[in-house]
């Protein structure tokens, strides 16, 4: 067997392994495109409010959803995980999020 079908049948082997929960894959498919306003209101979430909560800016959101810029690979991935896990998102930044005393009084730091 040459050495294109040994390695076409080992992808076989390892997608059915993957399928069958025996193995992870090796990496994430990103999509070239996020549909960030479609993902917005499916949380029911104003712009401002979204990107408060997530911790964009204002204008990566009004820039994304108006197609004049579009997130960066890693910001796609963060805008798949928001869209399928946003409970889980929003628990996880709530515990990264650092609380400093300054005048006895507790100031929340947005990052």
């Amino acid at each position: 067997m040459s050495k294109s079908g040994k390695r076409l049948l080992e992808a076989a082997r390892e997608m059915r392994e993957i399928a069958r929960g025996e193995a992870v894959p090796a990496h994430i498919h990103v999509p070239p495109d996020v549909d960030v306003r479609a993902i917005r209101r499916s949380l029911g979430m104003s712009q401002d409010a979204f990107a408060t909560e997530f911790a964009f800016s204002i204008n990566q959101i009004r820039d994304w959803e108006q197609n004049r810029t579009r997130p960066l690979d890693s910001n796609r991935a963060y805008l798949m995980l928001i869209e399928r896990h946003p409970d889980t998102v929003r628990q996880m930044l709530a515990e990264v999020r650092v609380f400093a005393t300054s005048d006895d009084e507790k100031v929340r730091l947005a990052m």
